[in-house]
């Protein structure tokens, strides 16, 4: 049983509670060329990239539940960072005609994803926790010390990158970027001191409300122009790991995990009941795990931007109303 984190208004636990079963899943907007991802479709609409966030759940590169609201959350926590890191780097973002729906302009994407890391920790084949505890002491061209434990704050943040394969992300170190051909020397050093600002400005912030940011990842694109900018998202729960940081101490030397707001616990969940990297089916999320992943989210959107999270209520056809909000600021 998962713990349960402090309760939101009674307004948004009903909420959510009446939207299991109910929830955005897939959308069919008749705007173009179109790409379903794991959570995103992106529509290609010539200069532009509209880009609805689902509400579909995954890890383990699989689709693992539908979560109330968690797309708009995606969303509107990413468009809130993106809104306040343009002094370190321009984002590709251009409106939000629709909770779930942000324009972007389109970029000649990087196939390489830039993640950060604050700490070892980890439950995923690729993460630094699982490299590590099986012997590995370099990942990713950075060295770490023998005698580490899960969840020790790293001794500096570090860039542990993963080229963008199609089924599934394969750890590289930056040398073999460059040497591979997929990024130039300068461009790399451009991103990759931006994915370093970016996460130490989010650590800063995420302090501010409370909050530990553990760890999260980054795409970088060109533009028409030649310039570097931060596409697809920043910061969400979905592409971060957050822990309390009033907990974590105390909880870290008595050997537990950290409390966390994001997918981890259900990560954790799956990991406990099944193998999600080679059973065909998996077993259905309970649904109060689907409930509390639901009510972190909205939790941390609130605590993040210090904004009232205001559902999106979508009665009737919801492609024709976000049909009609994109094509207002196309």
């Amino acid at each position: 049983m998962v713990e349960r984190m402090s309760s939101l208004r009674p307004d948004l636990e009903e909420a959510i509670e009446g939207a299991v079963g109910r929830t955005l899943t897939e959308t069919n907007l008749h705007l173009g060329a179109h790409y379903v991802g794991k959570v995103r479709d992106t529509y290609d609409c010539g200069d532009k990239l509209v880009i609805v966030t689902t509400d579909r759940q995954s890890a383990f590169d699989r689709l693992l539940a539908s979560v109330p609201f968690k797309g708009q959350v995606l969303n509107q926590t990413s468009a809130w960072w993106m809104d306040n890191t343009t002094h370190i780097v321009p984002n590709a973002m251009l409106a939000l005609p629709d909770p779930n729906v942000t324009v972007m302009k389109k970029c000649q994407v990087f196939p390489v994803e830039f993640v950060v890391r604050g700490f070892m920790t980890g439950s995923t084949s690729t993460s630094l926790w699982t490299h590590y505890k099986n012997g590995a002491r370099t990942y990713c061209g950075n060295a770490f010390p023998d005698g580490m434990r899960k969840n020790d704050r790293l001794a500096a943040n570090v860039i542990t990158p993963t080229t963008k394969a199609a089924d599934h992300d394969e750890p590289i170190a930056p040398a073999d970027i460059v040497a591979r051909g997929l990024m130039s020397q300068a461009d790399w050093d451009r991103a990759s001191q931006a994915a370093l600002e970016l996460f130490a400005f989010g650590q800063r912030e995420a302090a501010s409300r409370g909050l530990l940011l553990v760890d999260t990842k980054y795409e970088f694109g060109k533009d028409a122009d030649g310039n570097i900018l931060l596409v697809d998202e920043i910061h969400t729960p979905d592409s971060s790991r957050y822990w309390l940081a009033e907990t974590y101490e105390r909880r870290h030397a008595a050997g537990q995990e950290p409390e966390n707001i994001d997918k981890e616990f259900l990560r954790l969940w799956f990991a406990d009941h099944c193998d999600p990297y080679t059973d065909q089916v998996l077993p259905e999320a309970p649904r109060e795990l689907v409930v509390e992943l639901a009510r972190r989210y909205v939790m941390l959107y609130e605590r993040i931007t210090g904004q009232e999270f205001q559902p999106a209520v979508r009665d009737g056809d919801a492609d024709a109303g976000m049909r009609a909000a994109i094509e207002a600021v196309l």
